[in-house]
């Protein structure tokens, strides 16, 4: 295996690393600055007394000491001192000294020489420790993001997980939930909460190069212990919000329901009863029998029509509401759906564009939406028109609801596709009906792959717009025409 050093992330170039250049590159550059600092000194002989030249020396041996260590500086120092005394110091070409002045210039230049040696490593070693902790803290703040911010715990370690490996040069390394034992290829490290238990086992190679335990045991386990525990409270409290908050949506849908029940149902009921216990006295007129008769058929329509509703929205609520998807025409719906409509004499004008062709969908689906959205704009419509338009835009066909109501606010637009919702008339009281028609349109539009949505100012009506998508028609013609 290549024992070269490898880059970390967050490295610079041009600084000091943690793994030492080749030994061999130092030997040979500790000789080469050796010779070119003696070679210099034959230069400047001329300019400076020999035995204060010996500090062109010191370059080098300052170099080999930051880059190759402390012992390889000595050896420079040292190699420098002979240098200096066999080419320079009286007699030359033997290492010997004539003049004892001499002696004390290369014990100085050799004590400057081993303490430069000296200072350079521990310089070296400091800056190591620094840009070490530094890169400790690059890893636990990227570790963090990938924890902390965006995806689950359980998806998140393999990342860290990965970011742990590049961080220390380790090969696969793995971040599992729970306790995982080791085997012959991996070791495990316990990653353990502020209270001691183990939330996770950190798996790394069996062989670890360098100092990699040590670092993995002083500052890595610890910090990512408390990572991945904070993490999976993380998680614990989303999942509980989460909780809360259906299980509060689901109190307001009951508590919707049941107001629908006490006062939508309740009253028909009421009428009812009360019209069939009329109808049994023998003092009735005919006129009066025949208006109670009317009002029992008109309360226990309004009644099935309640009912069909509520059992419409426990279907889409429960994904059961699956169209059956045919060639429908949108026109003959719509004329469906107005023929159904429960307001007598609601005037609703329809127009359809010459070029709109048949879509796929469930006509009974399609047929509930509009009568839906029919109902609802004749209610708020006081008296006046509502106009429908079919048209094709692009790859869709768009119908336009429009009705010439009171219009809706921004608030409310945000909230009455909600079951059980009912806006407010433009006296500010609450609209009649059960709240329920239009997130009824609004499921069986988009289970048939449409969109439905809002358009509307206070004071100048409302338009509800229903776009649907346009399918090649793979259908024989005749058998288009004979469903539309």
């Amino acid at each position: 295996m290549s024992t070269a050093p490898r880059s970390r992330p967050g490295e610079r170039p041009g600084t000091l690393r943690a793994s030492r250049p080749n030994l061999l590159i130092g030997v040979a550059v500790s000789l080469v600055s050796v010779a070119a600092a003696t070679a210099a000194i034959y230069a400047l002989k001329s300019l400076a007394p020999v035995v204060s030249l010996s500090v062109v020396y010191l370059p080098a041996v300052l170099l080999v000491s930051a880059y190759w260590g402390l012992p390889l500086g000595l050896v420079t120092s040292l190699l420098s001192a002979a240098a200096f005394n066999f080419f320079h110091l009286p007699p030359t070409g033997r290492f010997t000294i004539a003049d004892s002045r001499n002696w004390v210039a290369l014990g100085a230049f050799t004590v400057v020489a081993v303490t430069v040696s000296t200072v350079a490593d521990v310089a070296r070693s400091r800056a190591l420790e620094a840009d070490r902790r530094r890169a400790e803290a690059d890893l636990a703040a990227a570790v963090a993001r990938d924890l902390l911010v965006g995806s689950e715990t359980e998806s998140a370690l393999a990342a860290a997980a990965r970011r742990v490996a590049e961080a220390l040069g380790l090969g696969p390394v793995s971040i599992e939930l729970g306790v995982v034992e080791p085997d012959r290829r991996r070791r495990a490290f316990e990653l353990s909460d502020a209270d001691g238990a183990q939330v996770a086992t950190l798996l790394v190679p069996r062989r670890l190069p360098g100092d990699a335990e040590h670092r993995l045991l002083a500052y890595v386990v610890p910090a990512l212990g408390a990572l991945v525990a904070i993490a999976l409270r993380r998680d614990a409290l989303q999942a509980e919000a989460v909780e809360t908050a259906a299980l509060r949506r689901s109190d307001d849908i009951k508590t919707a329901l049941l107001r629908a029940v006490s006062h939508d149902l309740r009253t028909p009921v009421t009428a009812i009863v009360a019209a069939g216990h009329a109808l049994g006295s023998d003092s009735l007129t005919p006129g009066e029998r025949s208006e109670l008769s009317t009002a029992v058929v008109e309360e226990g329509e309004q009644l099935a029509a309640l009912v069909d509703k509520l059992l419409d929205l426990s279907r889409l609520q429960a994904g059961r509401a699956e169209p059956r998807r045919d060639w429908v025409s949108l026109e003959d719906v719509v004329h469906a759906a107005r023929e159904g409509l429960s307001a007598p004499g609601a005037d609703v004008r329809l127009t359809v564009d010459p070029d709109v062709p048949p879509v796929r969908a469930d006509a009974a689906h399609l047929e509930r939406a509009f009568a839906n959205l029919l109902e609802n704009a004749v209610r708020y419509s006081g008296g006046l028109p509502v106009s429908v338009h079919i048209r094709r835009s692009g790859p869709r066909v768009v119908v336009r609801v429009v009705d010439q109501g009171p219009g809706i606010g921004a608030a409310e637009r945000a909230r009455i596709f909600e079951p059980f919702y009912r806006g407010r008339s433009s006296g500010g009281d609450a609209a009649g009906g059960s709240g329920l028609g239009l997130s009824i349109a609004k499921g069986f539009v988009e289970a048939n792959g449409g969109t439905i949505s809002v358009e509307s100012l206070p004071g100048q009506g409302t338009s509800f717009v229903v776009a649907l998508p346009i399918e090649p028609e793979t259908a024989p013609e005749p058998a288009v025409e004979a469903m539309a």
